[in-house]
């Protein structure tokens, strides 16, 4: 650990994001992995974070928690373990330890129904002619419109964070993740639409474990400088300086290179 390096766990580091995000992170902090199997390279402690007790010690001295574990899959039973039950464990064992920030993985699926609708639908199908200037773009203050529960179950999340930042004065910051993909590139317009490189996500992540203390809550979006992106990131590079080092200016396109 560098010297003035933060105590950081990271939850899920055997998934694509959380492994990228918490072996940058280790270049520079001291990283603990929170995962049911071992991951190399960091200490680990292994527990499901669907038992609360089992999870408890991983957060023992720990300064910041980047919470990126999280069930993907179709089955509610899942969601329910994961992403509801798991979310509550993590920020109260967080609570209970005194971390003093939380960073919260949410998801752009707590937004993505808005996709059905004209405008937003031409600009992830591409249709450049049917995207009016200036193009439409979500913020944190549109409403939530989750195209499944998986999007829901995200937004009970950054609801959690909210209470625990209001009720307990942790520091929570929820990002929405775009697309991020092992390949680092979209396979369709959808994709390129909302497309996150594999160095914005880490960019979104090392900013917001580097935020000024008196950012108490809030909500950003990671995803690249995309042609047909409809999620802000004005306002990540305001409070953050998160500027996107990645973008898909057309689609279909070649990968450079």
């Amino acid at each position: 650990m560098a010297q003035g390096g933060k105590r950081i766990l990271v939850t899920g580091m055997s998934g694509l994001i959380g492994g990228m995000v918490g072996r940058s992170l280790a270049q520079d902090h001291y990283v603990r992995a929170l995962n049911r199997s071992a991951v190399e390279g960091v200490d680990c402690v292994q527990a499901d974070i669907s038992d609360l007790d089992a999870i408890r010690p991983a957060f023992e001295g720990i300064d910041t928690v980047v919470h990126m574990a999280a069930y993907l899959g179709p089955e509610f039973s899942g969601q329910v373990s994961g992403n509801l039950i798991g979310a509550y464990n993590v920020f109260e064992a967080a609570r209970g330890a005194g971390v003093k920030r939380l960073i919260f993985g949410s998801s752009g699926a707590t937004q993505m129904q808005y996709e059905v609708d004209e405008p937003i639908k031409a600009m992830v199908e591409a249709r450049w002619d049917d995207v009016p200037t200036p193009r439409p773009i979500l913020t944190p203050q549109d409403a939530a419109r989750p195209n499944g529960i998986y999007g829901a179950a995200k937004l009970w999340g950054e609801a959690l964070g909210r209470y625990y930042s209001d009720a307990h004065g942790m520091s929570v910051i929820c990002v929405r993740i775009g697309r991020v993909v092992k390949e680092d590139w979209p396979f369709d317009a959808r994709h390129a639409a909302v497309y996150c490189s594999h160095r914005d996500v880490i960019q979104m992540v090392e900013k917001c474990v580097a935020a000024a203390d008196s950012v108490r809550f809030d909500l950003f979006y990671a995803v690249s400088n995309n042609r047909g992106r409809y999620r802000d990131i004005d306002h990540a590079n305001e409070v953050l300086g998160y500027v996107p080092q990645d973008g898909i200016p057309e689609w279909p396109m070649e990968r450079p290179g």
